[in-house]
């Protein structure tokens, strides 16, 4: 089999869950002529003190959510934030999201988190972000830049942590939606939550289905979410959350370059198919105790993933059946040392991953245990001048088991990493505030990318990164204007290399010779008027090899630019409009590393629109994706071949009712 048209459809079909922690409530939508929305955000893995905010963090309100028509997470943070994503490849809504450059391997190379607690697994997937109600969604917070001394194996890009809502005393809250479009697009949604004194619950129901832009690409999923939140005040609460989600949905599979021509919404695979079962329950609990804050979250994830390919009118079917169990203990002290606050925050984090294989090519067995420990601390030297310094180090050790009678393969390796970080930031002049990092973040390769290396049974190293970073943020109650400059330097960097031979022909998952990304980041908010708010996000990437023999090429999948931009209209008498852009450059074909292809991908212009108005308890929409009906593609894995066309127009209308 051509290892170049495998890999791809493994991808497809390697898809997981992620969580939801609290409650349904819907956010209100900002008067006209208010500031620009002030939010504290999460620091150090608690609520974080208003002075101790993460540095350097883009947010994404509840309201502009709204305002932007976002009916899933992953949507939010492309449209909202800027982050590029590119086109599913199991027709979900679930792009792969791309922080600062790293192509294919994206999602292995940054951390997603609910209220804090990890995501990310074992596998060569993207974090199901569709599955999470966005009605419980409070806000989302990017964190750029390496991040493994809280986060751990693959924050090299950053994290994305989703923080979700919690009910007040004595509130009720619910609503119903329902939302139908073009390829017999639909949704139905109810949510409801309730909070008594002392005690919260909230459940929610969706059901989706759509055949999308692109013949045997049928989508279908429903999830339910449920939780309950017991509390006594501000710092002591205990809870729980359930979540499960089914999936069905048909591949569409690649196209050449003349069959993207002539059809983008043809398909070469008309019987692929796969299904995805997953259930998530996660225990959390915070608590004061002797002025200490101590937290701890328990969370085990089982997921069943089946997928059918058709090879010359013979079916090929797996099924993958994971399980992980997650302990994340930490404590927190909050306080002053002569007059300056401080913050000190250490952890452990536990995490044992299994998944088991039947097919007919593979009865793989495959597991991994890792422990780690961290210590992170931060001062807030000068509160004039909102001096702030902070340093942490972690260390994680990972145990690695792998099996499979059917390919006589085997390998069990333990790797010890080790994480650092310093960061700083000062006001030298009201409303400027300057920042800076350096660290060390790493990532080890999981089950998937070990089972196709250039020498069998042997696992990959371990990837190591050297960031720094330096910017400057200037915020008043009418714009907000963040810049930075970054630079990772990484040794043995885990990606998928078509040139490389291995026991399956051509292509495998290797360490590359030293490479880089580095490169210019722009955030800008602005009212312009009463009613009138644009937001822009710039990012310009170098991501290049620094050593052998592609030295000074240019790494594969990557667009060197990408800007966002989005223009929002709140008069205050019930309605709301939104329209946005994002331009994408052109980037290398996947299998491009020596970048002799004669050809790039060709950049592209996406629009997306929203206009809402509110009648009472109603709210009735219209929006629209890919407005220009552009046919383009993110996803392309040879060169001018293996491409996987994205989605063309798409209107919606839709309707909200509250209770």
């Amino acid at each position: 089999m051509n290892a170049s048209v495998f890999r791809p459809r493994l991808l497809a079909a390697a898809v997981s869950l992620c969580f939801a922690v609290p409650f349904a409530a819907q956010a209100d939508d900002a008067g006209a002529g208010a500031g620009l929305t002030s939010v504290v955000v999460t620091g150090a893995r608690f609520d974080a003190e208003p002075s101790l905010a993460p540095i350097g963090a883009t947010i994404i309100s509840a309201d502009e959510i709204r305002r932007a028509g976002s009916s899933d997470v992953n949507a939010a943070i492309r449209k909202i934030g800027g982050v590029y994503g590119r086109q599913s490849l199991d027709g979900s809504p679930d792009y792969g999201l791309d922080l600062r450059g790293f192509g294919t391997n994206s999602s292995q190379n940054m951390v997603i988190v609910v209220d804090g607690v990890r995501l990310s697994e074992n596998e060569l997937s993207n974090a199901i972000l569709s599955t999470i109600p966005i009605d419980t969604v409070e806000r989302i917070e990017i964190l750029r830049g390496g991040a493994s001394v809280l986060y751990g194996d693959g924050a090299t890009a950053g994290v994305i942590n989703i923080v979700t809502k919690r009910s007040g005393q004595y509130s009720s809250r619910g609503s119903v939606f329902l939302q139908g479009g073009q390829f017999h697009a639909g949704e139905a949604r109810i949510s409801a939550a309730q909070a008594w004194n002392g005690f919260a619950a909230d459940a929610t129901l969706d059901h989706q289905r759509t055949d999308n832009y692109r013949d045997n690409n049928d989508f279908k999923q429903t999830n339910f979410s449920g939780g309950a939140q017991w509390y006594a005040n501000e710092f002591d609460r205990i809870g729980f959350r359930y979540e499960g989600a089914r999936q069905d949905m048909r591949f569409a599979g690649s196209l050449t370059e003349a069959q993207f021509k002539a059809n983008p919404r043809q398909t070469n695979t008309p019987n692929d198919n796969g299904s995805l079962d997953s259930d998530r329950l996660t225990v959390s609990g915070q608590y004061r105790l002797f002025g200490h804050d101590v937290a701890a979250d328990l969370s085990y994830r089982k997921k069943t993933v089946q997928s059918t390919y058709v090879f010359g009118g013979f079916p090929s079917t797996a099924t993958y059946d994971s399980r992980q169990l997650q302990f994340s203990p930490r404590v927190r002290k909050l306080g002053a040392v002569n007059g300056m606050v401080n913050e000190l925050v250490a952890g452990v984090d536990f995490i044992k991953w299994e998944r088991t294989t039947e097919a007919g090519y593979s009865a793989a067995d495959a597991d991994q245990k890792s422990k780690a420990i961290y210590l992170r601390d931060e001062l807030r030297f000068d509160p004039v001048h909102e001096g702030r310094i902070s340093a942490g180090v972690r260390r994680e050790i990972f145990d690695k088991d792998f099996t499979d009678p059917l390919a006589f393969a085997g390998y069990n390796v333990v790797q010890g990493l080790n994480a650092w970080e310093l960061q700083a930031s000062y006001m030298p002049v009201t409303s400027l505030t300057v920042f800076g990092k350096l660290g060390q973040s790493y990532r080890v390769a999981n089950a998937d990318e070990n089972a196709q290396t250039p020498v069998a049974n042997k696992a990959l190293a371990a990837q190591q990164s050297h960031d720094a970073e330096v910017g400057a943020s200037y915020a008043n109650a009418m714009q907000k204007v963040t810049a930075r400059v970054f630079r990772n330097n990484l040794t043995n960097e885990i990606f998928y290399d078509p040139t490389v031979k291995s026991v399956f022909g051509f292509g495998a998952n290797t360490n590359l010779d030293p490479t880089r990304r580095q490169g210019f980041e722009l955030d800008a908010e602005q009212r312009i008027a009463a009613a009138w708010t644009v937001n822009a996000h710039y990012q310009h990437v170098q991501a290049k090899f620094r050593e052998g023999v592609n030295n000074g090429r240019e790494m594969v999948l990557v667009p060197k630019n990408v800007l966002t931009a989005r223009l929002s209209w709140i008069p205050g008498s019930g309605q709301t409009a939104d329209v946005g852009a994002q331009w994408v450059d052109k980037q290398r074909y996947g299998s491009d590393f020596d970048n002799s292809c004669s050809g790039q991908m060709p950049s592209f212009t996406t629009l997306d629109a929203r206009y809402a108005r509110k009648f009472g308890q109603w709210e009735w929409a219209v929006s629209g994706q890919n407005l220009a009906d552009k046919h383009y593609f993110s996803q392309a894995f040879d060169c001018k071949g293996s491409i996987y066309p994205a989605d063309g127009r798409q209107l919606k209308l839709s309707a909200r009712y509250e209770f």
